[in-house]
């Protein structure tokens, strides 16, 4: 149960990064550590586990966020879906490639996010400024690497199969 795994991850990092975001004031970017998680599953896990873990982390970024209801869930998919694509070209498996691919689904995804915002939204305040990416593609990119060794111990890889005598 990997989508269980994550979703709880994703609660526990998502609470650490609003005390972050909160204890630092960063009023123009955040630490997307949710959406380094999306990006891992879309590389590694089963479509089905992960559709539901991006869908479960974009729900949790709902919940953080003040941000239209229904935006992150379906950024979060949209994302998921998106690299799934991009990584039948770039093999997202190992620590380097994995972290170009969260920078870009991060850029991408901060990008769309006040798109959006920016079209349900008649309150111009809740709109951030495109000068706040790049600062947020390179925390996100720093977080999904610095906790790469802790999503590969909820999903190791390969498995033995049981059946096999060795």
């Amino acid at each position: 149960m990997k989508f269980l795994g994550f979703s709880a991850l994703a609660l526990l990092l998502l609470s650490v990064e609003e005390v972050l975001v909160k204890t630092f004031s960063f009023e123009v970017t955040r630490i997307d550590v949710g959406l380094a998680i999306v990006v891992y599953v879309a590389t590694r896990g089963t479509t089905i586990e992960g559709a539901l873990s991006a869908f479960s982390v974009g729900y949790l970024l709902d919940v953080f966020t003040s941000k239209p209801t229904g935006l992150y869930p379906f950024l979060a998919v949209l994302t998921f879906v998106l690299v799934r694509l991009v990584a039948q070209v770039v093999d997202g498996r190992s620590r380097a490639s994995y972290g170009l691919l969260v920078a870009g689904a991060t850029a991408g995804h901060a990008v769309l996010a006040m798109f959006f915002t920016w079209l349900t939204s008649s309150d111009e305040v809740h709109v951030l400024s495109l000068s706040g990416v790049p600062l947020q593609t390179f925390l996100t990119t720093a977080a999904g690497v610095a906790l790469w060794p802790l999503f590969r111990k909820i999903e190791p890889g390969e498995r033995p199969d049981p059946g096999v005598l060795s």
